[in-house]
This record gives structure tokens, C-alpha cells and sequence, in this order.
């Protein structure tokens, strides 16, 4: 277990985040908020959130911080190994992730040892930006189950909507001229404890996710003013129908090649393939972004 996993941190860095950080958020970014008022004052608490960009770390940081609580992240590795940023990130006691090492799992267990200290843990339970083309929550990952049910903490659903007009995923240029709307709402703790007499497993956390990102999608879904779909997005089993089309649409194009008569009962028109094939490339694209 790291030294993060005991809630070290520089009070001076922290301090200095506080100074800095608020008005340059305010100067990229419009906010209309609510729901703030479900923080907890004191005391060890998970915010699960949504994921759009890399500008929503920023607009969670200033939203926590009003609600009075200092926001910690769960961040990849690598931001640590940033100059300046990772001295500063570091210091102010947020959380690396090493994805694809074999000590992955540690982070959870230092956000436990972290919300049992007291902690603010803000938790993006779909691990990554969505990939959802629509941008609604993907279906997520279950350490925020495990998390919550290993510790009791409070678990805050939250949505975010418009960072993604500040930063579009993959972009590194910002759009902060006229600044853009980012709109923040959180809800009451979700309701946990049917699962609290259940072993941790599989099986339960997987429930358990599913219910906390239920709330954070009905949140999304009124900040947006539309209906999610009713199922979340799964990015491998999109991948999957989209090969899958492609293949058949390939296995289209080799029949009407073997056969080139024109007019011919069950005959496939090339016009229609093409057209076919061009949607089959549209959406794994989508799939795959």
C-alpha cells in the first residue's frame, strides 16, 4: 500500500490548489449548479460521476470545493510523471491508477484507507471517457461497489453536462471563447443498503454499480432534458455487432461479384452494399472513438 493510502498530502499544496485553480475554472468555464446540498459536511464520501472530457476534472474540482469538501481524484499514473503537474497532484494527496500492472488494485485500496480517513473520493466508475456516440454513461466498472460496500460511505450520484463543448475527447485545443455552459447537479446518497448483508462479489457489485449509475444517468438525463436509452452502452459488444456487420457485408459483396447478372431473383444490388458497407464503417468508427 502506498503513502497515499493514509491520506498524506502537503497542506501547502493544497492551499495553493484552493488559490490558483477557482478563478482559472472560472475564467475557461460558465457553471449553472445544484445539488450540493447532499455533500456531507464531514466524514468519508464517494461521488460517483459521469465521464465527457478532461475539462469535467476541472469542473468537479471547483463544484466539491464550494460543497466545502477537497475533491480527491483517482488519476492515471502518468499525470504523475508530469513536470510541475505531478509534483502538484501529488501533493495534494489524489490517487494513481496503474492501469495493465499487476498492482492495479492498490488504488482501491488506498481510496478505502482514504474515505475511512475522511475523504472526498471522486470515482469515475466508467473508468475512462464514455465512448457511448450519444454521450450517456457507458456500462461502468465495479470498484465504486466495492468501494462503498467495503467502507459504508455515502455514495453521491453526480452529472455533469457541457464540459465536453469546453474540450471535446481527443482535442488538446479548448474552447473557452465566449466560455462554455457546464452544468452540475448531484443527488441524495444512493440507497445501498439492500446490499449490505450480501457477500462482495460478483455478482452484487455488479448490482450495486448498476443501481448507483441508474441515479447518475436519471440525473444526466434531466440536465439534458432527454431519455436515456435503456441500456447503458457497452463498448465491446458494439465493437463486436459492428465486425459482425462488416463481415456480412463483405459476405454480401462477394456474392453479387460472383454472380454479376442484373435483375436476377434474390439478387443483391451493389448500390444497396455500398450503401451498407458505408454504414457498417460509420459505425464502428463510432464504436471505436
Amino acid at each position: 500500500m502506498s503513502d497515499r493510502a493514509v491520506g498524506s498530502y502537503s497542506k501547502a499544496w493544497r492551499k495553493f490548489t484552493t488559490i490558483v485553480l477557482p478563478p482559472i475554472i472560472r475564467g475557461t468555464m460558465r457553471h449553472e449548479w445544484s445539488g450540493q446540498d447532499h455533500f456531507p459536511a464531514s466524514g468519508g464520501m464517494i461521488v460517483a460521476a459521469n465521464h465527457l472530457s478532461y475539462a469535467d476534472v476541472l469542473a468537479l474540482c471547483l463544484y466539491v470545493y464550494r460543497a466545502g469538501r477537497y475533491p480527491v481524484f483517482l488519476a492515471k499514473e502518468s499525470l504523475f510523471r508530469i513536470k510541475v503537474i505531478g509534483t502538484v497532484v501529488r501533493g495534494a494527496g489524489q490517487l494513481p491508477v496503474y492501469r495493465g500492472q499487476s498492482d492495479a488494485a492498490l488504488v482501491l485500496r488506498d481510496a478505502e484507507q482514504g474515505v475511512r480517513n475522511g475523504a472526498c473520493v471522486v470515482f469515475y466508475p466508467e473508468g475512462t471517457v464514455t465512448r457511448d456516440p450519444d454521450l450517456w454513461p457507458m456500462l461502468s466498472k465495479t470498484g465504486i461497489a466495492r468501494l462503498a460496500l467495503a467502507t459504508g460511505a455515502p455514495v453521491i450520484p453526480l452529472a455533469s453536462w457541457g464540459a465536453q463543448d469546453v474540450l471535446p475527447y481527443g482535442s488538446f485545443k479548448p474552447h473557452i471563447i465566449p466560455r462554455r455552459l457546464v452544468k452540475i447537479a448531484a443527488g441524495p446518497p444512493v440507497d445501498l443498503s439492500e446490499f449490505a448483508d450480501l457477500p462482495i462479489d460478483n455478482q452484487t457489485m455488479r448490482a450495486a454499480t448498476d443501481k448507483v449509475m441508474a441515479e447518475v444517468t436519471q440525473l444526466l438525463a434531466k440536465l439534458r432534458g432527454e431519455t436515456p436509452p435503456a441500456q447503458p452502452y457497452h463498448a465491446a459488444i458494439a465493437r463486436r455487432e459492428a465486425r459482425q456487420r462488416q463481415r456480412q457485408v463483405a459476405a454480401a459483396g462477394e456474392t453479387s461479384q460472383s454472380d454479376p447478372g442484373e435483375g436476377e431473383p434474390g439478387e443483391s444490388d451493389p448500390g444497396e452494399a455500398g450503401a451498407e458497407a458505408g454504414e457498417a464503417e460509420i459505425s464502428d468508427g463510432a464504436a471505436g472513438s
